[in-house]
């Protein structure tokens, strides 16, 4: 399968906002830091990673389900204990945190989609390995409720704009032992429905899809839950499970509707490892 990895300019511009924030919060951070001397990275700081594996559709809009897994990332400054975390959160960089408010940079990694691997998708065009980068933001308002945000662009695998909102509830049942869930909501742009669920005319012919060219909209809706088991003061694991219906362009799609299912499950474990380091 070939692959254009190659960074066109609209491509390049989450790249250079994300750049131009890193840098307008690294120098606001130096300034305040001038006073004692010390750089704006300088401190304490935890790297958290890990994996999670799960069963889900064979992809998005797919009625059969595989065994998948995916990266889980997290990097910000120690100080404040981290009150709750999910699956669901993307890479993140943490440049503001006052403990019930938290906000920073976001990215995603999309992997590849080659039709030909998959017997509903023949005949469709491939969708390329690459990312989303964005901004995310969150904030607690109670101490057992948590609501986040991400807004997303598109990074070579399409030119499109992705928003997701999830709000969790969370319980301790033990003091290592943790139950949360909660309701999710997803949306994107055009530019999205089109990469993972448009089909073109000549596509239509060869696959025996019917045509379908979507707009922007609401991408799903759905719920979450999980029960978290912090292992070890650096080791947290967890058994989750998601149920989405996907909505608007999504579900209008004649993938979805000819091949597919607006009904996604998923069921997984993971876990994670956090290392503590100090930069001078």
């Amino acid at each position: 399968m070939k692959q254009d990895l190659g960074l066109h300019k609209p491509a390049l511009l989450p790249i250079l906002s994300l750049g131009l924030a890193l840098g307008v919060t690294s120098g606001a951070l130096a300034q305040d830091n001038s006073s004692t001397g010390s750089s704006w990275y300088s401190g304490n700081w935890s790297l958290t990673i890990g994996a999670a594996g799960m069963v889900g559709p064979d992809f998005e809009g797919s009625e059969k389900y595989i065994l998948s897994g995916e990266p889980l990332v997290s990097f910000g400054r120690q100080g404040t204990v981290t009150r709750f975390s999910s699956r669901n959160d993307n890479i993140s960089f943490g440049l503001i945190d006052t403990g019930d408010f938290r906000a920073g940079l976001v990215g995603k990694l999309l992997l590849p989609r080659d039709s030909s691997d998959y017997r509903g998708l023949k005949g469709l065009h491939d969708v390329k390995f690459g990312g989303e980068a964005g901004l995310f933001a969150e904030f607690y308002p109670t101490d057992w409720l948590r609501v986040r945000g991400e807004v997303r662009r598109g990074i070579v695998t399409h030119n499109g704009y992705v928003g997701d909102l999830a709000v969790d509830a969370f319980t301790d049942v033990t003091p290592r032992v943790r139950i949360s869930g909660g309701p999710r909501l997803s949306a994107a742009s055009s530019d999205y429905f089109k990469t993972y669920y448009g089909v073109s005319d000549t596509e239509s012919l060869a696959s025996g899809l019917s045509p379908y060219s979507p707009g922007s909209g609401f991408k799903s809706f759905g719920v979450g839950g999980a029960i978290t088991w912090k292992t070890t003061d650096k080791v947290t694991t967890s058994l989750f499970g998601e149920y989405s219906r996907l909505l608007g362009p999504a579900a209008d799609s004649s993938i979805v509707k000819e091949r597919g299912s607006p009904n996604q499950f998923l069921v997984g474990v993971s876990a994670t490892y956090r290392f503590d380091f100090t930069l001078r």
